[in-house]
């Protein structure tokens, strides 16, 4: 499950965690956020930034021809 929670503190400052979103598409998802709230002073990645997705590629040969029998 995807989740984004705010954290706005009085003196204005937000803080931003994003679970569930693997890799670095996080930051195309809270990129509009971002440019409302105003200037992104850090960025702290979580594990789930660092994780990567796994691709199969699977490739099959048809062999045409006749059998000797």
């Amino acid at each position: 499950m995807e989740t984004l929670e705010f954290v706005i503190y009085p003196d204005g400052r937000v803080q931003e965690m994003v679970t569930g979103i693997v890799g670095s598409s996080c930051a195309e998802v809270t990129a509009a956020i971002e440019a409302q709230l105003g200037k992104v002073v850090t960025h702290q990645p979580t594990s789930e930034f660092f994780t990567q997705t796994a691709t199969l590629q699977q490739t099959a040969a048809a062999q045409v021809g006749h059998s000797p029998w």
